[in-house]
């Protein structure tokens, strides 16, 4: 399981407990259409190459979180996105902290996959997506927590 962390006082988050040093920061996007959540499966060609996960990416130097998840979705999908809220805070056992906020997106919008970085996009709930074999861990983690309460996205 992820550890949380705190890096500037955001909603969500916790304490950044002893563990791996955070070597690089990240986002990750949550999308949703009523029950169903926006998910991509990683292109072959990238770090964790066929994996399913929700869209995010790296924060540039000087780039804001919520700047951030706009141009990764952006960037992945071509999906012009709102950034709302930072619901969760977490750092994967590679070191990398991650932000995870939800994102509101047109429902007209017409989704179109990077095509080096993503291989496929998919609208799935939470259900379908922890029953995948080759969702990302910290995915999963994200979901149980969602299903328990520990995070509210409404």
């Amino acid at each position: 399981m992820p550890r949380l962390f705190q890096q500037d006082g955001l909603s969500g988050g916790g304490q950044l407990p002893a563990g791996p040093r955070v070597l690089k920061y990240g986002v990750v996007a949550i999308a949703r259409r009523g029950e169903q959540f926006l998910a991509i499966r990683r292109g072959w060609k990238v770090a964790a190459g066929g994996r399913v996960c929700f869209p995010g990416g790296h924060v540039e130097p000087g780039e804001a979180e919520h700047e951030a998840v706009v141009r990764e979705c952006r960037e992945e999908l071509a999906a012009p996105v709102a950034a709302t809220k930072c619901v969760w805070r977490s750092v994967t056992n590679w070191g990398t902290a991650l932000a995870w906020w939800t994102v509101d997106l047109d429902e007209t919008a017409q989704l179109v996959p990077h095509p080096v970085e993503v291989a496929e996009v998919f609208w799935l709930t939470a259900n379908d997506l922890l029953a995948e074999p080759m969702l990302l861990e910290g995915n999963r983690d994200f979901l149980v927590a969602v299903r328990t309460g520990q995070i509210v996205l409404d």
